[in-house]
C-alpha cells in the first residue's frame, strides 16, 4: 500500500512508528489475489483477498495459488498479522498448505501463523502439520529453521468475533451458505472506512445490515444461463450461492459506495462478462467484475480501483 513505506521507514530510524500514525491519512488497500472457483484456471486462482491498512495486514481465505500472488506482489507471509476463514471448504484453504510450509521456507518466519475461522479449524490445522511431519522435522535439524515459524495459532470463532489492531477492527458475522454451517462474512473497520467480504453465502439479510453504507462491498456470484438454471434448479454450485439479479438486490438495499464481484462461479456456458448485465436488472449503482490481482484504495476520497474501470 500506498503508506507501507512510512511506517516501514519510521521503523527502520527509531525503531517503532505508533506515534507517528496519525500523520498518515488513513487508508484501506484491498487486492484480490484469486476470483475463481474450484476450477484450476490459470486466469482466476482460488478465493483469496488482501486486506492491508497502516495497522495491519490480514488475508481472507486462502485458495488455489495464494502463495505465488502473494510472492509476485512482494507481500512475505511474515507480514501477515491473521488469516481469517470464511468457511472449510477445499477451495478456500487448499492454499494453507503453501503458505504454512513454503513461507516458513522462504520467508524464513520465525513467528507462528495466527488462523482465525469456523469450528473445525484446529483440527484442520492439527492434520496437516501431521502430514508435513516429515519436512519439518528435516527443516528444523538440517536447515536449522525456527520450528515456531511453522506453529499456528488458532482461534476458532462464533458470530460477532471481532480482532482489533491499532484502529483497524475485523468482525465476523454469520452467512447462509447451507448446508455449510457455520460460514462467516468479515467486516473490516479502519478509522471512517470500511470494507464488507462476504464470503460465500445465499443471499443474506444479515450481510445486507453489516455493508449498509459500506465503502467497498466484495460478494461472491454463481449464476447460468436462464434455461440451464431452470433444468438444474439444485445444482449446489448454484443453489448454494448468490445469482447475479440477487446479488443486484444486494447492492441496491445495501448501497455501498462500490461493488465488486469475486470468487465468481459460472456455469452452463456463461461468459463472466454477461454478469454485469444481469445484475443491472435489479441494481444501477458502482460495480465492478473482479479479476485476480486487482486492487482498490480506500480513503475519505473514496475507492480508486486499479486494473479495471468501473461499469
Amino acid at each position: 500500500m500506498k503508506t507501507a513505506w512510512v511506517k516501514a521507514l519510521l521503523i527502520a530510524l527509531f525503531g517503532f512508528a505508533a506515534p507517528f500514525a496519525c500523520a498518515a491519512e488513513p487508508e484501506i488497500n484491498v487486492t484480490l489475489l484469486g476470483t475463481g472457483d474450484p476450477t484450476p484456471r490459470m486466469d482466476r486462482f482460488g478465493p483469496s483477498s488482501l486486506v492491508q491498512t497502516l495497522d495491519a495486514t490480514v488475508l481472507f481465505d486462502a485458495g488455489r495459488g495464494v502463495m505465488q500472488r502473494l510472492y509476485g506482489l512482494g507481500v512475505s507471509t511474515s507480514e501477515i498479522d491473521a488469516i481469517f476463514l470464511t468457511h472449510l471448504h477445499s477451495d478456500h484453504i487448499v492454499g494453507l498448505a503453501d503458505l504454512l510450509m513454503t513461507g516458513w521456507v522462504i520467508n524464513r518466519r520465525d513467528t507462528p501463523l495466527t488462523i482465525i475461522g469456523p469450528e473445525g479449524t484446529e483440527a484442520m490445522i492439527t492434520a496437516l502439520r501431521d502430514a508435513f511431519a516429515f519436512d519439518i522435522a528435516i527443516r528444523t535439524s538440517e536447515a536449522k529453521l525456527d520450528r515456531q515459524g511453522v506453529m499456528v495459532k488458532v482461534v476458532e470463532i462464533e458470530p460477532d468475533f471481532v480482532w482489533r489492531r491499532g484502529e483497524t477492527r475485523v468482525s465476523a458475522f454469520a452467512v447462509d451458505h447451507q448446508p455449510v454451517e457455520p460460514a462467516f462474512g468479515y467486516r473490516v473497520d479502519h478509522t471512517d472506512l470500511s470494507v464488507v467480504l462476504s464470503g460465500d453465502t445465499r443471499p443474506s439479510t444479515m450481510l445486507v445490515e453489516r455493508s449498509r453504507g459500506v465503502d467497498l462491498l466484495i460478494h461472491e456470484v454463481a449464476d447460468a444461463p436462464p434455461e440451464f438454471r431452470k433444468a438444474n434448479p439444485d445444482l449446489p454450485r448454484l443453489a448454494h450461492h448468490t445469482s447475479a439479479q440477487e446479488a443486484g438486490l444486494i447492492f441496491a438495499a445495501a448501497t455501498p459506495k462500490l461493488a465488486v464481484y469475486s470468487h465468481i462461479v459460472l456455469a452452463g456456458g456463461l461468459a463472466a462478462d454477461r454478469l454485469i448485465p444481469m445484475t443491472r436488472t435489479s441494481y444501477d449503482g458502482p460495480l465492478v467484475l473482479g479479476e485476480d490481482l486487482m486492487n482498490f484504495v480506500i480513503t475519505a476520497k473514496g475507492v480508486e480501483i486499479t486494473g479495471e474501470k468501473r461499469e
